[in-house]
Protein backbone atom coordinates (compact mmCIF):
# COMPACT_ATOMS: atom_id res chain seq x y z
CA UNK A 1 0.00 0.00 0.00
CA UNK A 2 1.76 3.24 -0.98
CA UNK A 3 1.65 6.29 1.22
CA UNK A 4 -0.43 8.22 -0.38
CA UNK A 5 -3.66 5.58 -0.11
CA UNK A 6 -2.34 4.77 3.63
CA UNK A 7 -3.41 8.83 4.15
CA UNK A 8 -6.34 8.61 2.74
CA UNK A 9 -7.63 5.38 4.29
CA UNK A 10 -6.62 7.31 7.79
CA UNK A 11 -8.81 10.15 6.58
CA UNK A 12 -11.46 8.05 5.33
CA UNK A 13 -11.46 5.95 9.11
CA UNK A 14 -11.07 9.14 11.18
CA UNK A 15 -14.14 10.71 9.26
CA UNK A 16 -16.52 7.85 9.27
CA UNK A 17 -15.19 7.56 13.72
CA UNK A 18 -15.80 11.49 14.02
CA UNK A 19 -19.51 11.15 11.89
CA UNK A 20 -20.09 7.84 14.11
CA UNK A 21 -19.26 9.18 17.62
CA UNK A 22 -22.08 12.48 16.43
CA UNK A 23 -24.51 9.70 15.89
CA UNK A 24 -24.34 8.32 19.31
CA UNK A 25 -24.24 11.74 20.95
CA UNK A 26 -26.36 11.73 24.04
CA UNK A 27 -28.64 15.03 22.99
CA UNK A 28 -28.43 16.00 26.86
CA UNK A 29 -24.69 17.00 25.71
CA UNK A 30 -25.60 20.30 23.52
CA UNK A 31 -24.14 22.80 24.52
CA UNK A 32 -25.40 25.06 27.47
CA UNK A 33 -27.43 28.13 25.86
CA UNK A 34 -27.46 30.02 29.40
CA UNK A 35 -31.17 29.61 29.20
CA UNK A 36 -33.52 30.12 32.77
CA UNK A 37 -37.00 28.53 33.23
CA UNK A 38 -39.34 31.14 32.90
CA UNK A 39 -42.26 29.64 32.66
CA UNK A 40 -44.24 26.59 32.44
CA UNK A 41 -47.17 24.38 32.69
CA UNK A 42 -46.83 20.85 33.61
CA UNK A 43 -50.75 19.83 33.42
CA UNK A 44 -50.57 18.62 36.63
CA UNK A 45 -54.06 18.46 38.56
CA UNK A 46 -57.01 16.02 39.26
CA UNK A 47 -58.48 13.89 36.24
CA UNK A 48 -60.98 16.08 34.76
CA UNK A 49 -59.98 19.23 35.76
CA UNK A 50 -60.12 22.21 32.69
CA UNK A 51 -56.51 23.83 31.70
CA UNK A 52 -55.48 26.23 34.29
CA UNK A 53 -56.83 29.25 33.38
CA UNK A 54 -54.54 31.75 34.08
CA UNK A 55 -52.61 30.68 31.46
CA UNK A 56 -54.90 29.38 29.24
CA UNK A 57 -57.54 30.65 26.99
CA UNK A 58 -60.46 28.79 24.72
CA UNK A 59 -61.29 29.33 21.37
CA UNK A 60 -64.86 28.59 20.71
CA UNK A 61 -66.77 28.11 17.32
CA UNK A 62 -65.19 26.89 14.10
CA UNK A 63 -63.02 28.68 10.98
CA UNK A 64 -66.35 31.06 10.20
CA UNK A 65 -65.00 33.36 13.57
CA UNK A 66 -62.43 34.53 11.32
CA UNK A 67 -59.99 31.77 11.69
CA UNK A 68 -59.44 28.41 10.46
CA UNK A 69 -58.92 26.57 7.49
CA UNK A 70 -61.77 24.83 5.89
CA UNK A 71 -61.71 22.75 8.99
CA UNK A 72 -64.50 20.37 10.05
CA UNK A 73 -64.50 20.55 13.62
CA UNK A 74 -66.48 22.80 16.42
CA UNK A 75 -63.71 24.12 19.02
CA UNK A 76 -65.60 23.49 22.54
CA UNK A 77 -64.25 24.52 26.36
CA UNK A 78 -65.96 20.98 27.33
CA UNK A 79 -64.09 18.52 29.35
CA UNK A 80 -65.01 15.67 26.70
CA UNK A 81 -62.71 17.82 24.65
CA UNK A 82 -60.10 19.10 26.62
CA UNK A 83 -58.61 18.54 30.71
CA UNK A 84 -56.05 16.90 33.02
CA UNK A 85 -55.89 13.50 32.86
CA UNK A 86 -54.41 13.10 36.81
CA UNK A 87 -51.16 11.86 35.38
CA UNK A 88 -49.56 14.84 34.57
CA UNK A 89 -50.77 15.27 31.23
CA UNK A 90 -53.33 17.42 29.14
CA UNK A 91 -55.86 15.96 26.94
CA UNK A 92 -56.92 17.28 23.70
CA UNK A 93 -59.33 15.08 22.52
CA UNK A 94 -61.06 15.08 18.74
CA UNK A 95 -64.50 13.50 18.73
CA UNK A 96 -66.73 12.34 15.98
CA UNK A 97 -70.20 13.55 17.25
CA UNK A 98 -73.01 15.94 16.16
CA UNK A 99 -72.32 19.56 17.58
CA UNK A 100 -73.62 23.10 16.78
CA UNK A 101 -73.84 21.69 12.97
CA UNK A 102 -70.59 20.34 12.43
CA UNK A 103 -69.98 16.34 12.91
CA UNK A 104 -66.58 16.76 14.34
CA UNK A 105 -65.65 18.33 17.96
CA UNK A 106 -62.30 19.25 19.68
CA UNK A 107 -60.47 22.08 21.55
CA UNK A 108 -57.76 24.57 21.11
CA UNK A 109 -56.35 27.15 23.46
CA UNK A 110 -54.32 29.87 23.27
CA UNK A 111 -52.25 32.06 25.81
CA UNK A 112 -53.14 35.31 24.27
CA UNK A 113 -53.25 38.12 27.19
CA UNK A 114 -52.24 35.87 29.98
CA UNK A 115 -48.68 34.93 28.75
CA UNK A 116 -46.58 36.48 26.01
CA UNK A 117 -43.32 35.89 25.34
CA UNK A 118 -40.51 37.56 23.58
CA UNK A 119 -37.54 35.33 22.44
CA UNK A 120 -36.09 32.26 24.19
CA UNK A 121 -36.56 28.46 24.00
CA UNK A 122 -40.32 27.26 23.72
CA UNK A 123 -40.76 23.68 24.39
CA UNK A 124 -43.56 21.48 24.74
CA UNK A 125 -43.95 17.34 25.56
CA UNK A 126 -46.20 15.98 23.31
CA UNK A 127 -47.79 12.51 21.84
CA UNK A 128 -49.50 13.46 18.90
CA UNK A 129 -53.02 11.62 17.29
CA UNK A 130 -53.19 9.87 14.13
CA UNK A 131 -54.71 9.09 11.04
CA UNK A 132 -56.33 10.48 8.06
CA UNK A 133 -57.75 14.23 8.19
CA UNK A 134 -56.31 14.93 11.60
CA UNK A 135 -54.31 18.18 12.11
CA UNK A 136 -52.54 18.08 16.03
CA UNK A 137 -50.41 21.85 16.71
CA UNK A 138 -48.10 23.78 18.86
CA UNK A 139 -47.76 27.43 17.47
CA UNK A 140 -47.16 30.67 18.45
CA UNK A 141 -49.28 33.70 16.87
CA UNK A 142 -48.36 37.80 17.23
CA UNK A 143 -49.58 39.22 20.54
CA UNK A 144 -50.48 42.83 17.87
CA UNK A 145 -52.90 39.90 15.83
CA UNK A 146 -56.18 41.79 16.63
CA UNK A 147 -54.24 45.31 15.76
CA UNK A 148 -52.57 44.40 12.83
CA UNK A 149 -54.09 41.11 11.40
CA UNK A 150 -52.38 37.83 9.77
CA UNK A 151 -50.32 37.05 8.25
CA UNK A 152 -48.83 40.27 9.35
CA UNK A 153 -48.77 39.39 13.54
CA UNK A 154 -46.62 36.49 12.47
CA UNK A 155 -47.31 32.72 13.15
CA UNK A 156 -44.34 30.00 14.13
CA UNK A 157 -45.32 26.83 14.06
CA UNK A 158 -43.23 24.90 16.59
CA UNK A 159 -45.09 21.36 15.39
CA UNK A 160 -47.95 20.50 12.92
CA UNK A 161 -48.59 17.31 11.30
CA UNK A 162 -50.79 15.66 8.99
CA UNK A 163 -52.26 12.59 10.84
CA UNK A 164 -51.97 10.26 7.43
CA UNK A 165 -48.06 10.98 8.00
CA UNK A 166 -47.32 10.16 11.93
CA UNK A 167 -43.60 10.35 11.19
CA UNK A 168 -43.14 13.59 9.83
CA UNK A 169 -43.04 16.90 11.98
CA UNK A 170 -43.11 20.20 10.41
CA UNK A 171 -41.74 23.82 11.32
CA UNK A 172 -43.00 26.96 9.76
CA UNK A 173 -43.11 30.32 9.81
CA UNK A 174 -45.96 32.63 7.72
CA UNK A 175 -45.76 36.55 7.78
CA UNK A 176 -46.92 39.09 4.77
CA UNK A 177 -45.51 37.59 1.28
CA UNK A 178 -44.84 34.02 2.84
CA UNK A 179 -47.83 32.97 4.23
CA UNK A 180 -50.31 29.76 3.84
CA UNK A 181 -49.08 27.92 1.04
CA UNK A 182 -46.14 29.98 0.79
CA UNK A 183 -44.88 29.32 4.12
CA UNK A 184 -41.75 28.95 4.63
CA UNK A 185 -41.00 25.38 6.23
CA UNK A 186 -38.75 22.39 6.89
CA UNK A 187 -39.58 19.07 8.55
CA UNK A 188 -37.89 16.25 10.45
CA UNK A 189 -38.52 12.89 9.84
CA UNK A 190 -38.44 9.69 11.85
CA UNK A 191 -37.34 6.51 10.56
CA UNK A 192 -38.07 3.96 13.35
CA UNK A 193 -40.99 5.69 15.45
CA UNK A 194 -44.10 7.27 14.79
CA UNK A 195 -44.93 10.58 16.67
CA UNK A 196 -48.03 9.00 17.79
CA UNK A 197 -46.55 6.23 20.12
CA UNK A 198 -44.68 7.99 22.64
CA UNK A 199 -43.63 11.84 23.65
CA UNK A 200 -41.30 13.98 21.96
CA UNK A 201 -40.09 17.50 22.86
CA UNK A 202 -40.78 19.90 20.16
CA UNK A 203 -39.50 23.02 20.51
CA UNK A 204 -37.74 26.38 18.79
CA UNK A 205 -34.74 28.98 19.86
CA UNK A 206 -35.55 32.39 19.32
CA UNK A 207 -33.82 35.49 18.63
CA UNK A 208 -34.33 38.73 17.03
CA UNK A 209 -32.66 37.46 13.83
CA UNK A 210 -33.40 33.57 13.99
CA UNK A 211 -35.55 30.71 14.58
CA UNK A 212 -34.02 27.31 15.03
CA UNK A 213 -36.37 24.54 15.40
CA UNK A 214 -35.81 21.33 16.77
CA UNK A 215 -37.44 17.83 17.59
CA UNK A 216 -35.80 15.84 21.02
CA UNK A 217 -32.84 18.53 20.62
CA UNK A 218 -32.16 18.20 17.43
CA UNK A 219 -31.72 20.57 15.02
CA UNK A 220 -33.06 20.27 12.04
CA UNK A 221 -33.41 23.51 10.63
CA UNK A 222 -32.48 27.21 11.03
CA UNK A 223 -34.78 30.85 9.37
CA UNK A 224 -33.29 33.91 9.23
CA UNK A 225 -34.16 36.85 7.65
CA UNK A 226 -32.13 36.37 4.73
CA UNK A 227 -34.57 33.28 4.04
CA UNK A 228 -37.47 35.49 3.32
CA UNK A 229 -38.66 36.19 -0.03
CA UNK A 230 -37.00 39.46 -1.64
CA UNK A 231 -38.93 42.28 0.03
CA UNK A 232 -40.82 40.62 2.62
CA UNK A 233 -40.98 41.48 6.45
CA UNK A 234 -39.21 40.01 9.00
CA UNK A 235 -42.20 40.21 12.09
CA UNK A 236 -40.85 37.68 14.41
CA UNK A 237 -39.13 40.59 16.75
CA UNK A 238 -42.03 41.05 19.43
CA UNK A 239 -44.25 39.65 21.62
CA UNK A 240 -45.76 36.09 20.88
CA UNK A 241 -48.79 33.97 22.64
CA UNK A 242 -48.50 30.08 22.42
CA UNK A 243 -51.76 28.01 20.82
CA UNK A 244 -52.29 24.29 21.73
CA UNK A 245 -54.88 22.16 19.04
CA UNK A 246 -56.19 19.25 16.98
CA UNK A 247 -58.04 20.77 13.98
CA UNK A 248 -60.09 17.81 11.99
CA UNK A 249 -60.15 18.00 8.30
CA UNK A 250 -58.93 21.39 6.36
CA UNK A 251 -56.75 22.32 3.93
CA UNK A 252 -53.39 20.91 5.22
CA UNK A 253 -54.22 17.52 5.99
CA UNK A 254 -57.70 16.86 3.98
CA UNK A 255 -61.11 15.48 5.37
CA UNK A 256 -60.93 12.14 7.35
CA UNK A 257 -61.75 8.95 5.61
CA UNK A 258 -64.40 6.21 6.70
CA UNK A 259 -60.86 4.54 8.06
CA UNK A 260 -59.65 7.58 10.79
CA UNK A 261 -60.74 6.21 14.44
CA UNK A 262 -62.22 8.68 16.70
CA UNK A 263 -61.75 9.90 19.25
CA UNK A 264 -58.34 10.74 19.11
CA UNK A 265 -55.82 12.34 21.39
CA UNK A 266 -53.11 14.65 21.88
CA UNK A 267 -51.50 14.59 25.38
CA UNK A 268 -49.35 17.19 26.25
CA UNK A 269 -46.75 16.88 29.37
CA UNK A 270 -45.45 19.82 29.75
CA UNK A 271 -45.20 23.52 27.91
CA UNK A 272 -42.26 25.04 28.89
CA UNK A 273 -40.21 28.91 28.22
CA UNK A 274 -36.84 29.56 28.89
CA UNK A 275 -35.19 32.96 28.17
Amino acid sequence: MNSTYKIFSYILILSFGFLLMIGCMDTNELPDRGYTLVWSDEFDGTTGDPPNPEFWNYDIGTGDNGWGNNELQYYTDRTENIHIDGKGNLVIKAINEPFAGRNFTSARITTKGLKEFRFGRIEARIQTPFGQGLWPAFWMLGANIDGVGWPQAGEMDIMELRGQQPSTSIGSIHGPGYSAGEAISGSFQLFDSRFDTEFHVFAIEWGADFIDFFVDDRLYNRLTPEDLPAGSEWVFDKHFFLLLNVAVGGNFVGSPSPDTRFPQTMLIDYVRVYQ
